[in-house]
């Protein structure tokens, strides 16, 4: 890869109903703390915020709805206020960091929430306004989360595992996460973290329940913490199916309503043709006055 392509450690810094309740306790805690460091291999950037950086939510719902002005529909919109609440807390935490591996659990919860959305275009600029609001790099995160996703797609159940036993650009950042873990310094979990683990073994095809284990236990984390942020993140899922189910079901009742009145019209202008026709009489056939 060349620089440019190198997966990114950098977070710039300013200014540069059921399902709500589920996701409300989505996530608590927040990401890796800053310092800058760099290495022979590669320069990594990290920056930290101090507490007079830090923006109130309220300017980052303000610097979301200003970017994105279109209505969202209520199912998506709930939600996506919620997440970018939780996600503001984590930004501006002292000790956030930029992560690759929470950038790919973040680009993996709202890709799943964002499924069925009307419009594609739409939803790329929610994202890169949701992003943004942020003070962060939507192409970003994109980016590092599709290079992730294409090592673990190369991986197996063992390589992913043994991550800390080979070089190269994703298994440097893992063997970051894991010192860092380990020494319980410059390391703060959280549930998109969490999600974006959970990911790794997707693409790997890890399917035995182990492997989980032994990456939590690799990487230095709570497999405890990990199984509990999955649960609920499975619960969320399984609510957003069923409110977009219903949502269908009533776009298609509305759908066949409309169908019917315009039918009925329709029919209605026809008999009001037929019977204007036949009132008509013919010029002749009226009489006339002498």
């Amino acid at each position: 890869l060349g620089q440019s392509d190198k997966i990114s450690n950098f977070s710039p810094a300013r200014p540069l109903g059921s399902v709500s309740v589920v996701c409300r306790r989505f996530s608590r805690r927040s990401l890796t703390s800053s310092r800058a460091s760099t290495s022979s291999s590669r320069s990594i950037i990290h920056c930290m915020s101090s507490v007079t950086d830090v923006p109130p939510v309220s300017e980052t719902k303000s610097n979301f709805l200003k970017a994105y002005k279109r209505p969202i529909p209520s199912i998506y919109n709930t939600v996506l206020q919620e997440l970018i609440v939780q996600q503001h807390l984590m930004r501006y935490k002292r000790t956030y960091r930029y992560d690759p591996v929470f950038a790919l659990g973040f680009v993996t919860v709202y890709d799943q929430l964002m499924e069925g959305y009307p419009s594609d275009q739409d939803r790329d600029a929610i994202f890169k306004a949701y992003v943004e609001a942020l003070n962060e790099d939507p192409k970003q995160y994109r980016i590092d989360a599709q290079k992730i996703e294409e090592w673990a797609r190369t991986q197996t159940s063992a390589s992913l595992v043994d991550f800390s036993t080979r070089d190269g650009e994703v298994e440097a950042l893992l063997k970051d996460i894991a010192g860092r873990a380990g020494s319980k310094e410059g390391f703060s979990y959280s549930r998109f973290f969490a999600v974006g683990l959970f990911r790794l073994l997707e693409l790997a095809g890890a399917t035995d329940p182990t492997v989980l284990d032994k990456l939590c236990a690799s990487l230095n984390i709570n497999k405890k913490s990990v199984d509990r942020d999955l649960d609920v993140y499975r619960n969320l899922l399984s609510k957003l199916v069923q409110a977009k189910e219903l949502l269908k079901e009533y776009v298609e009742r509305e759908k066949k309503k409309r169908g019917e009145r315009a039918e009925s019209q329709k029919t209605n202008e026809t008999i009001s043709k037929c019977m204007g026709d036949s009132l008509y009489i013919p010029s002749f056939l009226v009489e006339r006055k002498p």
